[in-house]
């Protein structure tokens, strides 16, 4: 089965030692005071820009309004990669740091690299760290802003911030930045920006040598107890349409997309809120939605059709299953066009577009 890059199960491997759960943190809802902006609230609440426009794409970034309600995207699905050192997953544009053991990752939103400049993925290490670093523009950079000088020393107006962890890449480096509104956005280089405040901390605990992991996985899955969650960010394209929208071109689900859905399920996908899935994938919020329930945990379950805080009691199990089954074919058979690959539905099987 060829798996769609981005759709990961998060599981506890017994290998991995420490912090046992799948996720960190707990989504809030904030009601913003008259001079709130999402700059300042993102950086207030250690969120990045992109997280929070996503999770109120209807709000005025500018100008929330008094007394609105908006939601602070601080639930988070590990990202599926081994739980050792820091782990950095490219679309949520955040770091996570395994340093305490037995206790939830350290957690840092982050400027990552822009169109063109991006930010590589794959496994590296810190090898030095340098205090009040010194920054010296690169040969393109020089030449696509001649008047950059050869060398900037440390202060204010060094955009390497006040501390920098250089990487076992070349040029590359973790680091801190003197625009902290660029936290949260495609802005950089390559290198990965933190706010002043996180690189600060961030520098004191991780030591020379630590492992760091970058991955790109724009929706994660997990089971929290009985209840399966899925969590959709903005893939790296898309970030600047969000960004500077509110909004992603809507894209539907892929072949390889349904199978690892249904694989992550297991026993399990006839439970499953097909309706909640296709609204997660189209409006790419950043935070994690439940997506279906194993029997032990028949609750409320979102109608994601109508609002994602009303809930849908006392549920109907085969009335929701002909529901699905009519997103599914929305989904996959408006078009009129089928391609070769196909999966095994219950009690039916369906070709799907491209």
């Amino acid at each position: 089965m060829v798996l769609a890059l981005g759709f990961l199960f998060v599981g506890i491997n017994p290998a991995d030692a420490g912090y046992d759960k799948p996720y960190i943190g707990e989504t809030k809802v904030y009601k913003a005071k008259y001079e709130d902006t999402f700059v300042h609230l993102a950086r207030d609440n250690n969120l990045g820009y992109v997280e929070i426009r996503a999770a109120n794409p209807d709000a005025d970034p500018w100008i929330p309004g008094e007394g609105r309600e908006l939601i602070l995207p601080l639930r988070h699905i590990l990202p599926d990669a081994k739980r050792d050192g820091v782990v950095i997953n490219l679309p949520e544009m955040r770091l996570y740091a395994f340093i305490n053991g037995d206790g939830a990752p350290e957690t840092f939103p982050l400027g990552v690299g822009r169109e063109g400049l991006e930010t590589p993925v794959g496994q590296t290490k810190v090898v030095r760290k340098t205090a009040d670093p010194v920054w010296r523009p690169t040969k393109r950079m020089r030449e696509e802003d001649p008047e950059l000088p050869a060398v900037v020393e440390a202060g204010p107006e060094n955009p390497l911030g006040s501390h920098a962890l250089y990487l076992g890449w070349p040029q590359y480096a973790i680091h801190g930045t003197n625009k902290p509104f660029g936290i949260g956005r495609r802005v950089s280089s390559g290198c990965i920006r933190m706010y002043p405040e996180g690189i600060a901390k961030f520098y004191e605990l991780i030591p020379v040598g630590t492992k760091v992991t970058v991955v790109n996985q724009p929706i994660k899955l997990a089971w929290i107890d009985d209840e399966l969650y899925l969590e959709a960010h903005p893939d790296m394209a898309q970030a600047i349409q969000m960004e500077e929208t509110g909004q992603v071109s809507r894209q539907k689900l892929t072949d390889a997309d349904m199978q690892q859905i249904i694989k992550v399920a297991g026993d399990y996908k006839d439970r499953l809120h097909w309706a909640a899935i296709r609204t997660a994938i189209r409006d790419r919020r950043g935070f994690p939605v439940k997506i279906g329930r194993r029997p032990a945990a028949l609750r409320d379950i979102p109608s994601a059709l109508e609002s994602q805080e009303e809930a849908v009691k006392d549920v109907n199990w085969e009335e929701e299953d002909r529901k699905a089954r009519e997103v599914l074919e929305e989904i996959y058979e408006e078009d009129g066009s089928e391609k070769e690959a196909s999966y095994e539905a219950p009690g039916k099987k369906r070709t799907l577009n491209p």
